[in-house]
Parts: C-alpha cells; structure tokens; sequence
C-alpha cells in the first residue's frame, strides 16, 4: 500500500511538471546558419602608364592644283598601317583623361590621270604618320568611350609618271602638320590587358609641292581617314576605390 502511494505521488509531480518542462524546450532559439553575402563586382580603374599596338586600314584622300591654280584632279591612298602608342591615364569617378603619342608605319597609294596633263598620272603614297593627342572619356566599369584631339604629322612621297610608259617623270616628298579628331571604345580584358577599336580623322594643311622646272609646282590638299584596332598593356595594379 505504501509503494502504491509512492508511485501515485511521482506520476502527479511528473504530469505538474510537464507544461512549464515544455515551455522550457519552446524557448530556445533555433540556430540557423547565416546566407553569404554575395561577392562585389570587381571595380575596374583605367589609371595608369600604357603601352601597345594597334594595326588597320587607312585612306588618304588627295587633290592636287597646278600652280596652286589649275586642278588636276583628287585620288584616294588606300591600305594598310601598323605601330605602337604610349599613354597615360587618370580616373576622377567615372570620367576618365589621358594623353597618348602613337607612330604608324603606313602603306596608303594611289593616282589619277592629271585633269590638266593628260598624258601624265599623278599619285600619293603616305609611308608614316604620327599622332600626339589628348582623351575624355567615360568609362562604364570594364568599357571605356572616349573621344580625342590633337596634333598629326603625316610623311608623303609624290609622283609624276607618263601615262604611256608609266615612266617617273618628277618625284618630291614633304612631312606635313595637321590636326586629329577621334573616338574610340575599349575594353578592360584582365587588370592589365584591355583591348578596343578607334577611329580618327586627320585635317591636314596644304602643301605646295616643288618639282623639277619643266613640271612647275602643284598644290596638294590631304584628308586623311584611319580605323585601327588596338591592344593595350598597362602598368601596375588596379585598386579598389
């Protein structure tokens, strides 16, 4: 009787218990591991020294004037050009400036049948030309526009022949100053890397060209159009801003 009193006593307690036992076990927090947060898009920064390549096609349009006077007629120099630049850049939030000197080997030709001296053809060859510019551009991260302006000096070779015999009837050269206008769109490939593709217009000045006294003096006007793809190396890190 006694052992049955006992154990009736334990169940009660027990049973007193259990709702504030399971009130205990409902309060505790549930731990719940945390989502990562998500990677940053890597910041690419275009400031810095360059160095690089760039190849393309070029045409180099050319009138000439007898005597500054009398037209001979305009022919287009077409081909090909290859050669390096050299620049620097610097990033102030999204706008970016920089300056660049570039020299091109360049192979552009052409002729046309004098207006004026029929039985003669007169023709441009431009084997190089040098570019001294300064850019504004606007970069969306890993791509960058640009524009840019500055001073072009172009080397020219000039041709008299006989349309007959295609004989060389007078030959003269000159190196000419102009200007340059252009825009370009590039690339960042890796943090040093980057590559793009430009276009540029030269506004050369007039030049009167000397031959031998028999064939007098001719007036040359040259327009130059050049599209070139590029690749460029730049120095050093980039860093986060």
């Amino acid at each position: 009787m006694k052992n049955i009193l006992i154990l009736t006593a334990t169940i009660g307690a027990l049973v007193a218990a259990a709702p504030s036992f399971g009130t205990d076990l409902a309060g505790q927090p549930v731990k719940v591991k945390a989502a990562p947060l998500p990677a940053a898009a890597p910041i690419t920064d275009w400031s810095g020294y360059y160095i690089g390549a760039n190849g393309g096609w070029g045409t180099s349009h050319n009138c000439w004037d007898f005597n500054g006077a009398t037209p001979e007629g305009c022919h287009n120099s077409t081909g090909g050009t290859i050669g390096g630049q050299i620049g620097y850049r610097w990033q102030i939030f999204n706008m970016v400036y920089g300056i660049e000197g570039q020299g091109n080997w360049a192979d552009f030709n052409g002729s046309n049948i004098s207006t004026a001296f029929p039985a003669n053809t007169v023709g441009t060859t431009t084997d190089a030309f040098g570019l001294l510019t300064g850019h504004i551009g606007y970069a969306f991260n890993a791509v960058l526009l640009y524009g840019k302006g500055g001073a072009a000096v172009t080397s020219n070779t000039y041709q008299i022949n006989s349309v007959a015999t295609g004989a060389e009837i007078g030959k003269s050269s000159d190196v000419r100053w102009g200007g340059v206008l252009g825009a370009g769109a590039e690339v960042s490939l890796t943090p040093n890397w980057s590559a793009g593709v430009e276009y540029n217009h030269f506004f050369m000045q007039r030049s009167n060209i000397s031959f031998p006294a028999a064939l007098g003096t001719d007036r040359v006007h040259q327009d130059v159009d050049l599209i070139t793809a590029r690749l460029n190396y730049k120095f050093g890190s980039p860093f986060a801003r």
